[in-house]
């Protein structure tokens, strides 16, 4: 399934590019607090602007793996690659919880938070209850998924470890935000958007493996029952 294959290829080059650019947009700003304030914070800073673009960068990259999910719903269980696909209710509640995932960022993207120190308005509110919406969407997504994989398999592991890393972290970034009075709270997110990237990037490299573990079994089969 070579579409399979150019989604997951897609989508790790589109992973990278948005952390390298998260990185230069946090490399240009000196006097914020990383500890204290989020990234949506560096966001809105004169040199953060690249950072709304690794949003928009990491939205497009989960956007290609839905169809490549959708195709993996077709293919048959008991291929000759020996993997079931990820098919059934639970591959297909992925596929919407990663397209909600997606489209937080981009709504996150596009519509900035308030400065540090001023009163948020609506737009402001937008982007904090998009990017909580996204937060939540795709541990989700990833538990479903590691449901969906053979017992014991590594994929399914680590989708698993990662999901529930991603739902503490969201936990005490909740309370951070209350009743800790944000203490470490830039952190706690930083810690908690490596969990989620981490968890999509073994989406996007399963997809792109899965396919060629697939064609090699769909090429070799036919010679071994001929």
């Amino acid at each position: 399934m070579p579409g399979i294959r150019n989604n997951g290829a897609l989508a790790l080059g589109g992973i990278v590019l948005a952390a390298v650019l998260t990185i230069i947009g946090h490399a240009g700003v000196s006097d914020l607090d990383p500890v204290s304030l989020t990234v949506s914070d560096y966001a809105v800073s004169d040199s953060g602007e690249v950072i709304h673009v690794a949003m928009l960068l990491l939205a497009a990259a989960s956007a290609v793996l839905i169809p490549a999910l959708g195709r993996l719903d077709h293919l048959q269980r008991g291929h000759p690659a020996g993997r079931p696909a990820l098919s059934g209710r639970g591959g297909r509640a992925a596929q919407w919880l990663l397209a909600v995932w997606a489209g937080g960022l981009l709504v996150s993207g596009l519509v900035p938070t308030n400065p540090p120190g001023t009163d948020m308005g609506t737009a402001a509110y937008v982007h904090r209850y998009a990017s909580v919406v996204a937060f939540l969407a795709l541990p989700i997504a990833g538990w479903l998924l590691a449901g969906r994989l053979p017992a014991g398999a590594r994929t399914g592991l680590w989708l698993r470890a990662l999901t529930v890393a991603s739902l503490l972290l969201a936990v005490t970034m909740a309370w951070s935000a209350y009743p800790g009075d944000r203490a470490y709270y830039g952190l706690i997110e930083r810690a908690l958007i490596l969990a989620e990237v981490a968890l999509l990037t073994v989406v996007a490299a399963y997809s792109n493996s899965w396919s060629i573990s697939w064609r090699a079994a769909s090429v070799t089969e036919p010679e071994r029952l001929g």
